[in-house]
């Protein structure tokens, strides 16, 4: 019996920022950002959209696209870091969305029965969701399980993060019927506790506080979208991850040089362009190449054969996050999203090919796993229209960007958005204090 990918789906939202706009505002070369980082258009969220309204927008999609009972969902795992609530599960929020869409066809509390979740590990959460709902239905291969990442990855304005912002979210139904891809159980880890990127708690004085009530204490502890990062040693840490998880899959496996099965090698992009560059060193360690001085790492990254690997392997992966920017935990699913679709709008057959996954995150954790597609696979692929959804999206101003940011903004910015949307949070009700209310608009 195999198990894996029954179905996919995925929501992106409705606005984007030119990334040449903001590289001009910025005083940054355009050409450093479109050509040397891949970036063309960042994804913004509306003033109603967050992190369950995304989730529960491809979960909905999810349902109705390949008709999927939602009542024989036994587990749905969201992987996020830009969860709602340090306590009530982000997923919690999204099913209950999805319930009162589905109540007329499904009845009340169509999940009631079903297990929720939030998983989180910085960008690796959605792979760690992936990685145990496979454990749960090879477990019960009667059932089925949804595993939903989503995210919105923010930086401070005018940082050096600010120009790979994104969000969006990748649902996909794990069954054992693997109509789209079926995947090994062979995983390679890779952990080490680090300080690469993270989102801490900050301590700010009242007094520096403006309208701070008289009932806060003297010390107040804030908690931001906005990580403290280093961006080099991010890198490194990428770089360092995916290559010991990369040997401990080949140990796992016994497999030799598994990339070069791969008809694609799919990646965390932080960045369009992040993948090809990173693996280099693995690339140089496979092949027996010198890749200890910058001159030899760049003679690997510009030699006939890498070049032909990105063109083969990657290349076609990245052209999603081009147009979208940094979606954390679901960035290496839109990666593959983006392959499987421009394969299917070239008419490519990939029935039976084997396709690598090098997921990370920071804090920091990598697996590597890989998963044959299968022969069905175009009709899954047929519902997605990808890049002709992204190229319906609607622009938006430099200036509209940096309310949004700043949370400036009362009304929608697209005044033709239809679905999930946050109403309202609760500030009078002492014991309700801070809960969410979200809608559906038809």
């Amino acid at each position: 019996m195999s198990f894996g990918i029954e179905a996919a789906s995925y929501y992106v939202p409705s606005l984007y920022l030119e990334i040449k706009d903001l590289a001009e505002k910025r005083g940054i070369e355009p050409a450093k950002l479109e050509k040397g980082l891949g970036l063309h258009k960042m994804g913004l969220a509306d003033v109603h959209e967050d992190a369950a309204t995304f989730a529960a927008e491809a979960l909905l999609k999810l349902i109705t696209d390949y008709t999927v009972n939602p009542k024989e969902i036994a587990r749905i795992y969201l992987g996020t870091e830009s969860a709602v609530d340090a306590a009530k599960p982000t997923a919690s929020y999204a099913i209950q969305m999805v319930e009162g869409v589905l109540e007329q066809e499904f009845g009340k509390r169509c999940f009631r029965n079903c297990d929720v979740l939030d998983m989180t590990f910085a960008c690796v959460g959605g792979v760690d969701a992936l990685h145990n709902a496979l454990d749960f239905v090879r477990v019960n291969p009667d059932k089925k399980a949804v595993v939903i990442a989503s995210d919105y990855a923010k930086y401070e304005l005018a940082s050096s993060g600010e120009y790979t912002q994104g969000g969006g979210a990748v649902a996909l139904l794990i069954s054992s019927k693997p109509d789209l891809l079926e995947i090994e159980n062979h995983w390679g880890v890779a952990t080490e506790s680090v300080f690469d990127f993270f989102k801490p708690r900050r301590l700010y004085n009242k007094e520096d506080l403006t309208g701070a009530p008289d009932t806060y204490p003297e010390t107040i502890e804030v908690f931001s979208d906005e990580p403290v990062f280093d961006g080099q040693y991010s890198n490194q840490c990428y770089q360092d991850r995916i290559r010991e998880a990369y040997q401990h899959y080949k140990e796992g496996t016994g497999k030799h040089k598994p990339y070069e099965n791969w008809k694609y090698i799919i990646f965390h992009l932080p960045y369009a362009f992040h993948g090809k560059r990173v693996f280099t060193e693995i690339y140089s360690l496979e092949n027996g190449l010198s890749y200890e001085t910058p001159e030899e790492q760049k003679a690997v990254a510009k030699s006939e054969n890498y070049l032909k690997l990105i063109t083969d392997q990657i290349e076609k992966t990245q052209r999603a996050s081009s147009e979208i920017g940094n979606m954390y935990t679901a960035s290496i699913f839109m990666a593959f999203l983006s392959g499987l679709q421009t394969s299917f709008n070239e008419n490519e057959e990939l029935s039976g090919n084997e396709i690598g996954f090098l997921g990370y995150g920071s804090g920091s954790k990598s697996k590597v796993f890989a998963g044959k597609v299968s022969a069905n696979w175009k009709n899954v692929v047929d519902k997605w229209n990808v890049f002709e959804n992204l190229n319906n999206r609607l622009p938006v101003s430099f200036e509209t960007y940096e309310k949004l940011h700043r949370k400036q903004l009362n009304q929608s910015v697209n005044p033709d958005y239809k679905g999930f949307g946050l109403v309202s949070v609760e500030s009078n009700n002492p014991v309700l204090n801070g809960a969410r209310y979200y809608g559906f608009q038809k």
